[in-house]
């Protein structure tokens, strides 16, 4: 049987380094560097990845620079269309005074805060949960009838897309991991538009 499909994929890795210790309103302000900023230089995005890109009825990017980026990267010209629902749900810092943590850390910390409900005027989880589900729709809408939507998107939002997905009856057949360029492919039989 046909099958609808979206290949969810993070961007690629970053230009701006992880290489230094931030306060939490450092940790704010250098998110902002990174969410304004492309991707780093010289690094290889995998050839099954380009190959999806090329086969795929519609590609569809995040509006942040690193994810329009990696789709123009992985099929040579720009995405199909950008939509904002695609944006990573918010990450922020808790107020810790002057301590001075790498970003890395700082991303872990914001993430569980958010997680268990500080949101401290950003989007909060309950928010990008229904985003995730809002968007999910609309990515199924686009892969009915047996297309293959590709998507390039964001670390923590694409975990949320796949769970919205697989609570609308996809299934994940096929996964890498979280890193950078890493994919989920989810499927279903295909269903005609109407």
């Amino acid at each position: 049987m046909e099958k609808d499909v979206i290949i969810i994929v993070r961007h690629g890795k970053p230009a701006l380094s992880r290489k230094v210790r931030l306060t939490w309103q450092g940790y704010r302000e250098w998110w902002q560097k990174y969410d304004a900023g492309g991707l780093g230089s010289k690094q290889k995005n995998p050839a099954k990845l380009r190959a999806l890109a090329k086969q795929a009825d519609l590609l569809i990017s995040s509006p942040l620079r690193r994810a329009v980026e990696t789709a123009e990267l992985l099929r040579g010209k720009a995405p199909d269309l950008i939509d904002e629902n695609l944006i990573e749900a918010a990450l922020p810092s808790p107020h810790l005074g002057p301590i001075k943590l790498r970003p890395k850390t700082w991303g872990t910390f914001s993430r569980i805060a958010w997680y268990v409900g500080w949101s401290d005027g950003m989007e909060s989880h309950k928010d990008a949960r229904i985003r995730a589900n809002k968007m999910a729709e609309k990515l199924a809408d686009h892969a009915s009838g047996g297309k293959m939507v590709l998507v390039t998107a964001h670390g923590w939002y694409n975990r949320m897309l796949k769970g919205s997905l697989m609570e609308q009856g996809w299934k994940c057949v096929s996964q890498n991991g979280d890193l950078h360029w890493s994919h989920r492919r989810l499927e279903r039989d295909a269903k005609v538009k109407t």
